[in-house]
């Protein structure tokens, strides 16, 4: 079966970020001599656009980029690219894309014009936000735009989603607390970062906890480094964490509240604490117009809770409507574990979902 071919083929060619070059060589070889025009509107983006003749476009991604993880599933067609694996079924989606493409090609007609798109950079750094930025959907007239994550843990070959809040908007914390080192024989000469940094962690996690259960939100902190020597005080100390939410202004108010408590601990302790947050990836939000249109149009199911992971596919939906799936696989490893893999028949089912809303999307 073609579909199970390309993506056990991708799986052996795992490639980073933004540059994909054995990864795009694939793409066009498969697309090429269907009745589609090619774009490449970025370094390592594929784009298939078939035009039924329509003046409207509805768009389907798949996201092209692997992981910095050294395979050890075994399979047969694991990973030729020490260092670089398929973890997280990114070969998958495409494989999907591409049988979504060959099925288009033998389609007389639809409602709309269809444009697939190949993206590099979910993973790092974000490739929907350079290709979400509104030129390539007015060129094309894209009016939505649909996407799909496999999923372990679902059912086998179900194709899930949630109106509203689906993936978490995410951003990287990180915390610097300068203070000055001293004999711990004579702490009082010193100003202690690692007691401002602890202080700090107690605070903000305590701030994080008291708000609402209904309020979906994730303050955690992962690592932290302080001092040289036990019998010194230290002089730096560094704490690293991931702020997570869904609606832009409880994300926002858990920014000011950590740059508050910054300035509170500074205060108290002598220390000079900063704090810097990147701009991390949007919420996946699905609008609640285009779900509800879509459910009547093509069967899925509804899970009750978001995830607090994070998808860059909310750049998309910053620009146009846009829906975005999970595809249960079952019992699997967990996705990012160097062991992941899934059964590939599941990608049939990602497949005749896509077909059947292209059919059915009015």
């Amino acid at each position: 079966m073609q579909i199970i071919k390309d993506r056990r083929a991708l799986h052996r060619i795992p490639e980073l970020e933004l540059c994909l070059p054995k990864t795009v060589e694939y793409l066009k070889n498969a697309l090429s001599g269907l009745k589609c025009r090619l774009y490449y509107p970025m370094d390592s983006a594929v784009c298939a656009w078939f035009n039924f003749g329509r003046d409207r476009t509805v768009a389907f991604r798949a996201d092209c980029d692997a992981l910095p993880i050294m395979e050890k599933s075994g399979a047969a067609y694991a990973s030729v690219h020490d260092g670089a694996m398929h973890a997280c079924g990114h070969d998958g989606h495409m494989a999907i894309l591409l049988e979504l493409a060959r099925r288009l090609d033998r389609k007389k007609s639809l409602p709309h014009n269809v444009l697939l798109i190949f993206q590099p950079g979910e993973e790092s750094p974000g490739g929907a936000k350079y290709l979400g930025d509104g030129e390539l959907f007015a060129a094309f007239r894209v009016e939505a735009i649909f996407g799909l994550h496999l999923w372990p843990g679902l059912e086998k070959g179900q194709v899930f989603s949630r109106e509203n809040e689906l993936m978490s908007r995410s951003c990287e914390v990180n915390v610097d607390i300068y203070g000055r080192s001293a004999h711990i024989a004579k702490a009082a000469q010193g100003r202690d970062a690692l007691a401002a940094c602890t202080e700090f962690y107690r605070r903000a996690t305590a701030m994080e906890q008291a708000l609402p259960p209904e309020i979906f939100r994730l303050l955690k902190f992962g690592r932290m480094e302080a001092g040289t020597v036990r019998n010194a005080i230290a002089a730096q100390a560094h704490l690293e964490g991931s702020l997570r939410a869904f609606q832009d202004p409880v994300f926002e108010g858990l920014r000011e509240c950590l740059y508050r408590i910054g300035a509170e601990v500074g205060r108290e302790t002598g220390c000079t604490v900063e704090i810097s947050m990147n701009e991390g990836y949007p919420a996946v939000l699905n609008p609640p117009e285009l779900y509800r249109r879509v459910r009547d149009l093509v069967p899925f199911r509804e899970v009750a809770e978001p995830s607090m992971t994070s998808e860059d596919f909310g750049w998309y939906q910053r620009t146009v409507p846009g829906l975005f799936f999970w595809l249960g696989l079952g019992d699997t490893p967990a996705l990012h574990a160097d062991d992941f893999d899934f059964d590939d028949q599941i990608l049939v089912k990602g497949a005749d979902f896509f077909e059947k809303l292209a059919e059915n999307y009015q």
